[in-house]
């Protein structure tokens, strides 16, 4: 076994800092505990999984048996844990209370809550500096949530932060649509909770526009369905900037993913009742008041009939503000590790084509740094939990000079159809599944052999246009 350059091995007691206490930071913590490694975790929120616990009210569409990590397993195994039934589908408020929490607290002091990352670099060096780079440790800049700021020196950075943070704008450009910042208090960027009785008043009896295409926009679209049943005149506007084909919904009742496939059949379900009505093509420009209402302009003049409120559910992007003293090698496109991102890109593979991969396409010119779980995949709409879980067991493994490891892929392959819901880039006035192979993301019935991978902090659950 040959140490790589970031091992354990030289002695360095310094910890390992991970950033985030989602699923897969703290799995990151686990696989890193279990090699003797010092993890320490460094969580914005007020508890494990907080932007979980954002979703609390979706239900996955993946089974509590796959969105437990083994090590993380292993190590809450001796204080009595359970694992709760192999095939529940667990609630986003489920995962965090019976699983995330739990776990932390065996981590005990390990992971700081309060603690938002505001930089990471190399000590003393700036980003331009080489002389001596790689021989410094790192240096994380904290604040926390009483105001005061640490710096903590670090052996590696694991940097699984999501982008939970960072949704997707309105605008079909990239950028906030004209109007969207200005109407920002009808605008939501989440699956309401209708549960909530201030959030249900906003929908009942009233308009809304929810403009994704992904697992988020059905479970908006189901939620709507069904308050349109118990509340008259509530009806959902689906803005899709693509057209609607085949494979739209997803892969229905072919879906090896049971709860996956029948999410996306709620929805068609709710625009043939006419309890939602679809709008394709529709690429918005502008928001705009008419009254106490908005009224969504696109690029090619259309306007929509007036609506109450607006559901923003076009996707994620990572935030890689505090990482900007790091040499990282991004794609250009996807804001994912270079070499990772040819095997995600959306516009070439679909669900049923991304493979599981070990810790080497996470690597960057920046020794000791990487980026995984979502963040990993920057803005590639293929990512699920388990795909978290290798990574991390991989990184581990790379930071304690386990090179073997680092390169062994551990996953058991299923046979899946290519069939679920993605972003992809798509035409956005014809269906994107029309026997044409670029199409978006899953673009055709096939099967193929694949990973099934579930339940990273957003996009496992239905709450994420994201991927399976």
């Amino acid at each position: 076994m040959t140490a790589t350059p970031d091992s354990a091995s030289t002695g360095d007691d310094r910890p390992v800092v991970v950033i985030g206490a989602g699923p897969v930071g703290l799995a990151a913590a686990a696989h890193l505990a279990a090699r003797g490694l010092e993890p320490l975790v460094l969580e914005a929120g007020p508890a494990a999984g907080s932007a979980v616990r954002e979703w609390s009210h979706v239900r996955l569409f993946s089974t509590w048996g796959e969105v437990v990590d083994p090590a993380a397993e292993k190590l809450l195994a001796p204080t009595g844990w359970v694992r709760p039934d192999a095939a529940a589908y667990p609630t986003g408020g489920d995962w965090a209370e019976r699983y995330l929490q739990p776990l932390a607290d065996v981590l005990g002091d390990r992971v700081r809550y309060g603690a938002t990352v505001t930089g990471v670099a190399r000590a003393g060096r700036d980003r331009l500096v080489d002389l001596g780079r790689d021989e410094q440790p790192f240096t994380v800049h904290v604040r926390f949530a009483d105001g005061h700021e640490e710096r903590i020196t670090a052996h590696a950075v694991v940097d699984a932060s999501g982008t939970w943070s960072a949704p997707a704008p309105l605008g079909a450009d990239g950028l906030p649509a004209l109007g969207e910042r200005a109407a920002a208090g009808r605008l939501a960027y989440r699956v309401p909770d209708l549960g909530d009785p201030a959030v249900r008043a906003r929908h009942a009896g009233r308009r809304t526009a929810v403009v994704g295409s992904g697992a988020s926009a059905f479970t908006a679209l189901a939620l709507l369905a069904d308050l349109a049943k118990e509340e008259a005149r509530t009806h959902a506007v689906w803005v899709l900037r693509r057209g609607i084909g085949a494979h739209t919904y997803g892969g229905g009742d072919a879906d090896r993913l049971p709860a996956r496939g029948a999410l996306g059949l709620r929805a068609e379900a709710a625009v043939a009742a006419g309890h939602a009505s679809a709008v394709t093509g529709f690429r918005t420009r502008a928001v705009e008041r008419e009254g106490d209402r908005l009224v969504l302009v696109a690029q090619d003049g259309r306007r929509l009939d007036p609506v109450d409120e607006v559901v923003v559910l076009t996707g994620f992007r990572p935030d890689l503000s505090f990482l900007s003293e790091l040499r990282l090698g991004l794609d250009e496109r996807l804001q994912a590790p270079a070499a990772l991102a040819p095997l995600i890109d959306p516009n070439v593979h679909s669900c049923g084509t991304v493979r599981p991969h070990a810790a080497a396409p996470l690597s960057h010119p920046e020794q000791g740094v990487y980026l995984v779980g979502m963040k990993s995949y920057g803005r590639a709409p293929t990512f699920l939990a388990m795909t978290g879980h290798e990574q991390v067991r991989s990184v581990a493994a790379a930071i304690a000079g386990d090179r073997e490891a680092a390169e062994r892929v551990e996953r058991v392959e299923l046979t899946l159809p290519e069939t679920g819901v993605c972003g992809g880039a798509g035409l956005f006035d014809e269906p994107t599944d029309a026997g044409r192979p670029g199409g978006g993301c899953c673009a055709g019935p096939a099967e193929a052999e694949v990973v099934v991978e579930a339940g990273s902090a957003s996009e496992e659950q239905s709450a994420v246009s994201r991927c399976c």
